[in-house]
């Protein structure tokens, strides 16, 4: 049955008054958050980290890379870090075993209170890893179930098995949690469907990470020049191809239209080339810009947001960042990204891989440039009514007893 992520949001925020509601002081608690991406903790969960904090908690987040400017930024909050083995795509049971052995032993030593990890390798080798340390409460955040659990990812009987070992792994990491909270319908219905926990009322829907509407600020598109931008970790399933495919069909007719893409390169199979990115800036169908910590002035200088993805996502957090800065949206009609279009009021959502389709939609835009900034104003609502991260960290907060 499907669900809508704002009322059930308000549902259980509501309920919270009721039985999970302390009349007592919460006592101060010893968190590991861990993650498969260190920047992610600052670029994703730096509002949550903070409140932990600020709550009274002790937090230490756990991630692979060694980041300088992220352990700078989360010492400032009061975070500890602690860098961990994980790779972070691939099945080796070698280095997965290493991950698990490390948390186990990391856990140990800490002795959190509570464990939180994201994404799907944190998800189970911590969750695992917390129930062997012994550690009392165990909560999750699904962001996404990822490509093995869309119809493209069970279509073959490879993926099938991948799928089938994947529900065995979430059911273990899920044994005893006290919360999972799910980002989207399509995984809250695959949550309940492969019975991946006994008891379903431990499966709480929220609207994604949420996005800061102060730091995300709103400013008016142009109506000048159309400009398009993507930005993304470099991977076939976030819709590039199709969106280089997009543009060159655009070009034919309105050689002035600029297409840009943002976004650093990955290690996953799926990933786009050097070759790749070079070949398309110099046939001049892209702007390729890079890769940077702060996409504030990449936003304020485009028109359109496109995220053609047909990656399993949770609810895209670029796509909240252009929401709340008051960029048009184009985006696929997939769970987690449709979450984030209104189609025909502040966007379109365009069947995945298909190049000309998205074109059709950009098409939009180049002959009605005045759209780009009437649909961006009604992104901003949707992002004030929906996607507010103080509102959404409440929640979670609630939810997990920490507040």
């Amino acid at each position: 049955m499907k669900r809508n992520v704002t009322s059930q949001a308000m549902r259980a925020d509501a309920d919270l008054t009721g039985p999970l509601h302390f009349d007592a002081p919460i006592l101060p608690r010893k968190i590991a958050v861990v993650a498969s991406y260190t920047p992610s903790l600052t670029n994703f969960r730096l509002e949550l980290l903070k409140r932990m904090v600020e709550a009274g908690h002790s937090v230490t987040a756990f991630a692979p890379e060694d980041d300088p400017v992220v352990k700078a930024d989360l010492t400032s909050i009061g975070v500890d870090f602690v860098l961990m083995p994980m790779a972070r795509t691939g099945l080796n049971p070698v280095e997965d075993f290493a991950t698990l052995s490390f948390l186990i032993r990391q856990f140990r030593r800490l002795q959190p209170d509570m464990v939180l990890p994201y994404t799907m390798k944190p998800i189970i080798y911590a969750g695992i890893a917390a129930r062997i340390a012994g550690v009392g409460h165990r909560c999750f955040l699904v962001t996404g179930l990822g490509h093995v659990f869309s119809d493209a990812g069970a279509a073959s009987f490879k993926g099938r098995l991948v799928r089938m070992f994947s529900v065995l792994l979430y059911k273990l990491a899920f044994s005893g949690a006290h919360v999972v909270f799910a980002y989207n319908n399509a995984d809250d219905e695959d949550l309940r469907r492969h019975n991946m926990l006994k008891d379903k009322s431990l499966i709480e829907l929220v609207p994604g990470s949420g996005v800061d509407l102060q730091h995300y600020h709103f400013s008016e598109a142009s109506e000048g020049r159309p400009k398009f931008l993507l930005v993304a970790r470099l991977l076939k399933d976030k819709g590039i191809l199709e969106y280089v495919e997009a543009a060159r069909i655009v070009k034919r007719s309105f050689p002035d239209a600029e297409f840009r893409l943002l976004g650093h390169f990955d290690p996953n199979p799926t990933a786009i080339s050097r070759e790749d990115i070079t070949s398309w800036v110099e046939e001049g169908v892209i702007d390729y810009l890079g890769e940077t910590r702060d996409v504030r002035p990449f936003l304020a200088d485009c028109n359109v947001f496109v995220l053609p993805s047909y990656y399993r996502e949770g609810i895209p957090r670029s796509i909240l960042e252009a929401l709340s800065s008051g960029r048009a949206v184009i985006t696929s009609d997939l769970p987690g990204c449709s979450d984030t279009v209104e189609h025909g009021v502040n966007g379109y959502l365009v069947p995945p891989r298909n190049a000309q389709r998205l074109a059709n939609a950009m098409l939009e835009f180049v002959r009605d440039p005045k759209r780009a900034r009437t649909m961006g104003r009604s992104s901003r609502e949707l992002a004030e009514r929906k996607f507010d991260v103080h509102q959404v960290n409440h929640q979670l907060m609630r939810r997990m007893g920490l507040l």
